[in-house]
């Protein structure tokens, strides 16, 4: 009997399907002296295959707003764009990268985070951030060597146990001295073969795997 028989003459109609998304929302942060503009080269490289995409402008005010209120600011923008429970994915970009990562470990964005990427980010401090006074330039102090702040992030490291980290870095980086220290303390780590800081989002060669990390499942 034919299902417009079976139910009084109605068709059954399937209903579609509704196909899961293959990654989470993605939050990329900005550096010091950056706009959002700065991963230009990136999203076109990523050709909208990362959608929905937040990119907020944070007002680091070339150094003067601390890491912590920075990423305070990070998660209220990350809060009206996907709500409380939305998992992402984030990527930051040199400060940008310890700007995400303090608001996973010290303001509760590890319950959400699924992956966090440091792109050429001081996660354990640079030489470069010692030239400047402290006592004006905080967020610029708080990537001094054994600053505050990364003691206390590096101090404890269990809520990045759930979270897959990654962090991308070149050998020789004018801003962030050595380069080896811009990794993230867990996770995997992969040199990338430019030598400048800006080309760590600028040279094909630093955007390859950038989007190949990118669009991993």
């Amino acid at each position: 009997m034919a299902d417009s028989d079976r139910n009084g003459g109605r068709s059954l109609q399937a209903e579609p399907q509704l196909q899961p998304r293959p990654h989470p929302p993605l939050v990329l942060v900005h550096g010091l002296l950056d706009t959002p503009q700065v991963f230009d080269r990136l999203k076109r490289c990523l050709a909208n295959r990362r959608q929905p995409l937040l990119l907020p402008n944070l007002p680091l005010r070339l150094g003067l707003t601390p890491v912590r209120e920075a990423a305070e600011l990070l998660g209220s923008h990350i809060e009206a764009a996907f709500g409380q429970e939305q998992p992402i994915d984030l990527l930051g970009f040199s400060i940008g990268g310890v700007i995400a990562r303090t608001w996973v470990q010290l303001l509760g964005g590890q319950r959400r985070t699924r992956r966090l990427i440091g792109v050429g980010s001081p996660q354990q401090g640079t030489l470069t951030a010692h030239a400047w006074p402290g006592g004006v330039l905080a967020g610029i102090a708080d990537l001094r060597f054994g600053s505050q702040l990364l003691e206390q992030l590096n101090g404890n490291l269990t809520s990045l146990a759930g979270i897959e980290c990654c962090s991308f870095y070149s050998a020789i980086d004018l801003a962030v001295l050595p380069g080896w220290r811009a990794v993230l303390p867990i996770g995997r780590r992969q040199m990338l073969p430019v030598w400048a800081h800006p080309q760590l989002l600028r040279a094909p060669k630093a955007l390859a795997p950038l989007r190949e990390e990118l669009l991993r499942p």
